[in-house]
């Protein structure tokens, strides 16, 4: 579905991609590991075409996604943001109908409505939390009406940007269960970023390792514990001691 060729991207001397491959196959659920600043974001970024590498390729069905028309290209993905990204000045059915209210995907205000209460409910939510504002929500319900946002107009690929941070262990456990039930009804492909082992363990079909802007280690999530990485166990154990330098 997705493929990275020696991607190499550079912001001025800071090198961040130095030559990334990576397959993801249709229909499963990749995870990207690795610390903070590795490039799990400019990675994604680059998958969406709001980066464009420096040099390498990366296709989407065999398509470069830096050529094509862009809304057809962008209206196959869905996106669930780090910080849940929703609009204060909206209630909760305009967040999560946002892209069914505009552009090539636009809907009847009464049907985009509807479906914003459908997604609502898929992810656990009230109808009548349709009509709050985000800041009325808690953490938790926030998040969730990003993932509802995420998959309101039924995309091919979802992206998961830290989906569990600033949650409590359970609420964590709660949205994990339901990324993973979510991507696999739908059968969408799914890339997700995040420091979260226990998201990785509870989402990932297969995980990549991004380190010194390369991809350390790749396979299924049943061989984390035994992959004899010395990178990849350094940082799924979080050891200080390795050859991972806890400065950065």
């Amino acid at each position: 579905m997705i493929t990275l060729s020696s991607v190499h991207k550079s912001f001025g001397p800071k090198k961040v991609l130095q030559g990334v491959n990576l397959t993801v196959q249709k229909g499963t659920s990749m995870v990207i590991i690795g610390g903070s600043g590795t490039g799990k974001s400019v990675l994604l970024k680059s998958v969406l075409g709001l980066v464009t590498p420096d040099s390498g390729t990366i296709t989407l069905e065999g398509q470069d996604v830096t050529t094509g028309e862009r809304d057809a290209f962008l209206a196959r993905f869905g996106m669930l943001f780090q910080g849940g990204a929703l609009f204060d000045s909206l209630p909760v059915w305009q967040n999560v109908a946002f892209r069914l209210l505009r552009g090539t995907l636009k809907r009847p205000k009464a049907e985009a409505r509807e479906l914003a209460i459908e997604k609502l409910r898929r992810v656990g939510l009230a109808p009548e939390t349709a009509d709050l504002f985000p800041s009325e929500l808690s953490g938790g319900m926030q998040k969730r009406v990003g993932l509802a946002r995420a998959i309101a107009a039924e995309p091919e690929i979802i992206f998961f940007d830290e989906p569990t941070t600033g949650l409590d262990p359970i609420m964590s456990g709660v949205i994990n269960a339901l990324i993973r039930e979510i991507v696999v009804e739908m059968g969408a492909t799914a890339m997700t970023i995040t420091h979260d082992m226990s998201s990785v363990r509870a989402i990932a079909d297969d995980v990549a390792m991004l380190h010194d802007g390369v991809i350390q280690w790749t396979g299924p999530v049943a061989q984390l514990d035994s992959s004899g990485d010395p990178y990849l166990d350094q940082f799924i154990h979080g050891r200080a001691e390795g050859p991972i330098a806890a400065v950065r």
